[in-house]
Protein backbone atom coordinates (compact mmCIF):
# COMPACT_ATOMS: atom_id res chain seq x y z
CA UNK A 1 0.00 0.00 0.00
CA UNK A 2 1.64 3.47 -0.90
CA UNK A 3 2.78 5.04 2.38
CA UNK A 4 0.69 8.31 1.43
CA UNK A 5 -2.73 6.34 2.42
CA UNK A 6 -0.94 5.10 5.16
CA UNK A 7 -0.66 8.79 6.56
CA UNK A 8 -4.36 9.78 5.77
CA UNK A 9 -5.26 6.47 7.47
CA UNK A 10 -3.46 7.11 10.85
CA UNK A 11 -4.70 11.12 10.34
CA UNK A 12 -8.48 9.77 10.12
CA UNK A 13 -8.04 7.21 12.91
CA UNK A 14 -6.39 10.13 15.11
CA UNK A 15 -8.98 12.59 14.32
CA UNK A 16 -11.96 9.90 15.51
CA UNK A 17 -10.08 9.13 18.28
CA UNK A 18 -10.48 12.83 19.82
CA UNK A 19 -13.90 12.83 18.33
CA UNK A 20 -14.59 10.15 20.82
CA UNK A 21 -12.60 11.81 23.81
CA UNK A 22 -14.69 14.56 23.04
CA UNK A 23 -18.01 12.84 23.25
CA UNK A 24 -17.31 10.70 26.39
CA UNK A 25 -16.22 14.06 28.21
CA UNK A 26 -19.81 15.32 27.32
CA UNK A 27 -21.49 11.98 27.67
CA UNK A 28 -19.96 11.65 31.53
CA UNK A 29 -20.38 15.36 32.04
CA UNK A 30 -24.42 15.24 31.20
CA UNK A 31 -25.08 11.63 32.56
CA UNK A 32 -28.05 10.97 34.08
CA UNK A 33 -27.98 9.74 38.14
CA UNK A 34 -28.18 6.33 38.28
CA UNK A 35 -31.55 5.10 38.92
CA UNK A 36 -31.98 4.87 43.16
CA UNK A 37 -28.83 7.23 43.77
CA UNK A 38 -29.84 10.14 46.35
CA UNK A 39 -30.51 13.19 45.16
CA UNK A 40 -28.06 16.23 46.15
CA UNK A 41 -30.67 18.18 49.07
CA UNK A 42 -30.61 22.51 48.26
CA UNK A 43 -30.52 24.51 51.96
CA UNK A 44 -33.67 26.70 51.03
CA UNK A 45 -31.49 29.77 52.72
CA UNK A 46 -33.72 32.74 51.77
CA UNK A 47 -36.68 30.90 53.61
CA UNK A 48 -34.15 30.12 56.51
CA UNK A 49 -33.71 34.30 56.18
CA UNK A 50 -37.54 35.18 56.05
CA UNK A 51 -38.35 33.51 59.08
CA UNK A 52 -35.38 34.29 61.17
CA UNK A 53 -36.74 37.60 60.33
CA UNK A 54 -40.03 37.42 61.41
CA UNK A 55 -39.06 35.69 64.68
CA UNK A 56 -36.92 38.87 65.60
CA UNK A 57 -39.11 41.33 64.64
CA UNK A 58 -41.88 39.37 66.96
CA UNK A 59 -39.75 39.55 69.33
CA UNK A 60 -38.61 42.94 68.88
CA UNK A 61 -42.32 43.56 69.12
CA UNK A 62 -42.83 41.32 72.49
CA UNK A 63 -39.70 43.60 74.08
CA UNK A 64 -41.05 46.50 73.27
CA UNK A 65 -44.89 46.05 73.89
CA UNK A 66 -45.59 43.52 76.56
CA UNK A 67 -44.35 45.59 79.16
CA UNK A 68 -46.87 48.61 78.29
CA UNK A 69 -49.31 46.25 78.63
CA UNK A 70 -48.24 45.09 82.14
CA UNK A 71 -48.27 48.61 82.67
CA UNK A 72 -51.42 49.30 81.56
CA UNK A 73 -53.12 46.61 83.04
CA UNK A 74 -51.28 47.42 86.19
CA UNK A 75 -52.66 50.98 86.38
CA UNK A 76 -55.69 50.15 85.38
CA UNK A 77 -56.52 48.44 89.07
CA UNK A 78 -56.12 52.50 89.75
CA UNK A 79 -59.05 53.71 87.89
CA UNK A 80 -61.35 55.53 89.85
CA UNK A 81 -65.47 54.31 90.04
CA UNK A 82 -68.24 54.67 92.23
CA UNK A 83 -66.93 52.33 95.09
CA UNK A 84 -63.15 53.29 95.18
CA UNK A 85 -63.69 57.23 94.42
CA UNK A 86 -59.97 57.86 95.25
CA UNK A 87 -57.88 55.37 94.06
CA UNK A 88 -54.45 57.13 95.11
CA UNK A 89 -55.25 56.64 98.83
CA UNK A 90 -54.16 53.46 98.55
CA UNK A 91 -50.64 54.36 96.55
CA UNK A 92 -47.66 54.23 98.67
CA UNK A 93 -46.72 58.24 99.37
CA UNK A 94 -49.32 60.23 98.05
CA UNK A 95 -49.97 62.96 100.20
CA UNK A 96 -53.85 64.60 100.39
CA UNK A 97 -55.03 68.43 101.46
CA UNK A 98 -58.34 69.96 100.95
CA UNK A 99 -57.97 73.76 98.86
CA UNK A 100 -60.92 76.29 98.11
CA UNK A 101 -61.37 76.24 95.00
CA UNK A 102 -62.12 79.27 92.06
CA UNK A 103 -60.01 81.72 93.53
CA UNK A 104 -57.93 84.16 90.83
CA UNK A 105 -55.09 86.66 90.70
CA UNK A 106 -54.07 88.56 88.09
CA UNK A 107 -50.93 87.73 85.93
CA UNK A 108 -48.41 90.59 87.99
CA UNK A 109 -49.46 88.27 91.39
CA UNK A 110 -47.99 85.92 93.37
CA UNK A 111 -49.15 82.94 95.68
CA UNK A 112 -47.76 82.54 99.05
CA UNK A 113 -48.07 78.45 98.24
CA UNK A 114 -47.71 76.45 101.20
CA UNK A 115 -46.50 73.55 98.99
CA UNK A 116 -43.53 73.25 96.55
CA UNK A 117 -44.76 72.66 93.85
CA UNK A 118 -48.16 73.47 94.72
CA UNK A 119 -51.10 71.16 94.29
CA UNK A 120 -54.09 73.10 94.85
CA UNK A 121 -55.02 77.08 96.32
CA UNK A 122 -55.59 80.36 94.68
CA UNK A 123 -54.03 80.52 91.14
CA UNK A 124 -53.80 82.47 87.61
CA UNK A 125 -57.49 83.05 86.32
CA UNK A 126 -55.63 81.57 83.07
CA UNK A 127 -54.92 77.74 83.44
CA UNK A 128 -51.58 76.66 81.52
CA UNK A 129 -51.84 74.61 78.22
CA UNK A 130 -52.71 70.74 79.68
CA UNK A 131 -53.15 68.84 76.04
CA UNK A 132 -49.87 66.96 76.82
CA UNK A 133 -47.62 69.37 76.55
CA UNK A 134 -43.79 68.91 77.50
CA UNK A 135 -42.99 72.62 78.26
CA UNK A 136 -38.82 72.42 78.07
CA UNK A 137 -38.70 75.11 80.36
CA UNK A 138 -39.88 75.61 83.74
CA UNK A 139 -43.26 78.17 83.39
CA UNK A 140 -45.49 80.26 86.32
CA UNK A 141 -46.74 77.98 89.07
CA UNK A 142 -49.86 79.85 89.37
CA UNK A 143 -50.87 78.82 85.90
CA UNK A 144 -50.19 75.08 86.35
CA UNK A 145 -52.21 74.99 89.44
CA UNK A 146 -55.29 76.30 87.61
CA UNK A 147 -54.57 73.74 85.35
CA UNK A 148 -54.99 70.99 88.21
CA UNK A 149 -58.12 72.88 88.61
CA UNK A 150 -59.59 71.38 85.49
CA UNK A 151 -58.47 67.55 86.12
CA UNK A 152 -55.30 67.55 84.99
CA UNK A 153 -52.28 65.66 86.55
CA UNK A 154 -48.40 68.09 86.22
CA UNK A 155 -45.63 66.24 86.36
CA UNK A 156 -42.54 68.50 87.72
CA UNK A 157 -38.82 67.25 87.77
CA UNK A 158 -35.40 68.63 88.96
CA UNK A 159 -33.63 69.52 86.27
CA UNK A 160 -30.43 68.93 87.96
CA UNK A 161 -31.21 65.31 89.06
CA UNK A 162 -33.64 64.06 86.03
CA UNK A 163 -31.94 63.80 82.03
CA UNK A 164 -30.97 61.37 79.37
CA UNK A 165 -33.24 58.09 78.67
CA UNK A 166 -35.10 59.15 82.41
CA UNK A 167 -36.44 62.63 81.46
CA UNK A 168 -37.50 60.23 77.88
CA UNK A 169 -39.17 58.32 79.99
CA UNK A 170 -41.58 60.85 82.16
CA UNK A 171 -41.81 62.62 78.59
CA UNK A 172 -43.72 59.54 76.98
CA UNK A 173 -46.03 59.66 79.67
CA UNK A 174 -47.28 62.82 78.83
CA UNK A 175 -46.77 63.98 75.10
CA UNK A 176 -49.90 64.46 73.63
CA UNK A 177 -51.69 63.11 76.43
CA UNK A 178 -54.58 65.38 77.35
CA UNK A 179 -54.82 66.41 80.73
CA UNK A 180 -51.58 66.08 81.36
CA UNK A 181 -48.36 68.35 81.25
CA UNK A 182 -44.75 68.77 82.00
CA UNK A 183 -42.13 71.38 83.21
CA UNK A 184 -38.68 71.41 85.27
CA UNK A 185 -39.12 73.06 88.29
CA UNK A 186 -36.17 74.02 89.40
CA UNK A 187 -34.99 73.54 92.96
CA UNK A 188 -37.51 70.65 93.41
CA UNK A 189 -36.54 68.39 96.63
CA UNK A 190 -36.77 65.32 94.99
CA UNK A 191 -36.19 64.25 91.52
CA UNK A 192 -39.46 63.58 90.33
CA UNK A 193 -43.07 65.28 91.96
CA UNK A 194 -46.57 64.46 90.73
CA UNK A 195 -50.01 67.14 91.22
CA UNK A 196 -53.36 66.57 90.64
CA UNK A 197 -55.45 68.80 92.41
CA UNK A 198 -55.09 68.71 96.40
CA UNK A 199 -52.85 65.81 95.76
CA UNK A 200 -49.29 64.88 95.77
CA UNK A 201 -46.38 62.17 95.21
CA UNK A 202 -42.91 62.68 95.03
CA UNK A 203 -40.90 59.96 93.41
CA UNK A 204 -36.85 59.46 93.23
CA UNK A 205 -37.26 57.21 89.75
CA UNK A 206 -38.95 57.84 86.37
CA UNK A 207 -39.70 54.19 86.27
CA UNK A 208 -41.50 53.73 89.46
CA UNK A 209 -44.84 52.26 88.69
CA UNK A 210 -46.80 54.72 91.06
CA UNK A 211 -46.21 57.01 88.32
CA UNK A 212 -48.53 55.42 85.96
CA UNK A 213 -50.82 54.86 89.16
CA UNK A 214 -51.50 57.95 90.40
CA UNK A 215 -52.10 59.57 86.52
CA UNK A 216 -54.79 56.46 86.70
CA UNK A 217 -56.26 57.38 89.49
CA UNK A 218 -56.67 61.17 89.13
CA UNK A 219 -56.50 62.27 85.82
CA UNK A 220 -60.22 63.23 85.37
CA UNK A 221 -61.02 61.88 88.53
CA UNK A 222 -65.07 62.74 88.21
CA UNK A 223 -65.65 61.14 91.26
CA UNK A 224 -64.75 64.60 93.47
CA UNK A 225 -61.08 64.79 92.82
CA UNK A 226 -61.31 67.80 91.56
CA UNK A 227 -63.35 71.05 91.33
CA UNK A 228 -63.89 72.23 87.64
CA UNK A 229 -65.69 69.40 86.11
CA UNK A 230 -65.72 69.66 82.59
CA UNK A 231 -63.31 72.37 81.79
CA UNK A 232 -61.10 72.60 79.06
CA UNK A 233 -57.11 72.00 78.80
CA UNK A 234 -56.64 73.68 75.68
CA UNK A 235 -54.42 76.94 74.59
CA UNK A 236 -56.97 80.17 75.04
CA UNK A 237 -55.34 82.52 72.60
CA UNK A 238 -54.02 86.15 73.11
CA UNK A 239 -53.71 84.53 77.22
CA UNK A 240 -51.43 81.84 77.32
CA UNK A 241 -49.32 80.51 74.74
CA UNK A 242 -47.68 77.18 75.10
CA UNK A 243 -44.48 78.04 72.64
CA UNK A 244 -43.79 81.25 75.16
CA UNK A 245 -45.37 80.64 78.51
CA UNK A 246 -45.00 82.97 81.55
CA UNK A 247 -41.87 82.38 83.68
CA UNK A 248 -41.22 80.46 86.55
CA UNK A 249 -40.08 82.81 89.54
CA UNK A 250 -37.71 81.34 91.96
CA UNK A 251 -38.01 84.19 94.46
CA UNK A 252 -39.37 83.50 97.75
CA UNK A 253 -42.82 85.75 97.37
CA UNK A 254 -42.94 89.01 98.83
CA UNK A 255 -44.85 90.61 101.30
CA UNK A 256 -48.15 91.66 99.53
CA UNK A 257 -48.27 87.89 97.92
CA UNK A 258 -51.80 86.12 98.15
CA UNK A 259 -52.66 84.59 101.65
CA UNK A 260 -53.59 80.24 101.00
CA UNK A 261 -56.85 80.95 102.36
CA UNK A 262 -57.72 84.14 99.41
CA UNK A 263 -58.03 86.88 101.31
CA UNK A 264 -59.66 89.40 99.91
CA UNK A 265 -60.03 87.69 96.63
CA UNK A 266 -63.66 86.40 95.22
CA UNK A 267 -64.54 83.50 94.40
CA UNK A 268 -65.04 82.65 90.09
CA UNK A 269 -69.14 82.07 89.57
CA UNK A 270 -67.90 80.82 86.16
CA UNK A 271 -66.30 78.03 88.15
CA UNK A 272 -69.09 77.52 91.11
CA UNK A 273 -72.27 77.72 88.90
CA UNK A 274 -74.06 80.23 86.73
CA UNK A 275 -70.56 81.02 84.31
CA UNK A 276 -69.60 79.41 80.82
CA UNK A 277 -71.09 76.52 80.24
CA UNK A 278 -69.24 72.80 80.88
CA UNK A 279 -67.37 74.68 83.10
CA UNK A 280 -65.46 76.47 80.43
CA UNK A 281 -64.04 79.03 81.80
CA UNK A 282 -62.12 82.11 79.92
CA UNK A 283 -60.13 84.60 81.29
CA UNK A 284 -61.46 87.64 82.84
CA UNK A 285 -61.99 90.63 80.51
CA UNK A 286 -61.72 94.57 81.30
CA UNK A 287 -65.19 96.50 81.29
CA UNK A 288 -65.34 98.74 78.62
CA UNK A 289 -64.97 102.15 79.58
CA UNK A 290 -68.02 104.37 80.09
CA UNK A 291 -68.92 106.90 77.62
CA UNK A 292 -68.07 110.25 77.99
CA UNK A 293 -71.11 112.55 79.12
CA UNK A 294 -72.93 114.58 76.42
CA UNK A 295 -71.75 118.32 76.46
CA UNK A 296 -74.92 120.59 78.46
CA UNK A 297 -77.10 122.04 75.47
CA UNK A 298 -77.19 125.93 75.57
CA UNK A 299 -80.94 126.26 76.12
Amino acid sequence: MPSGSDNRGARNSGAKSAKAIKAAKKSSGGAKPRAGAPKRREIPWLTIGAVIAVLALLGLLAVNLVPKYQDKAAADKFAPSADNPDPSTSIDGVVKKDYPAALHVSATQRVAYDQSPPYGGPHDATWATCTGIVYPNAIRTENAVHSLEHGAVWIAYNPDKVSGGDLDTLKSKVDGKSYMLMSPYPGLDSPISLQSWGHQLKLDGADDPRINEFVAALRLNNFGAYPEKGASCSTIPGAFDPDNPPAFDPTPPGPDAVSMDGKGLTPDTSETGGGAPGGMQVPPVAPAPAPAPAPAGNG
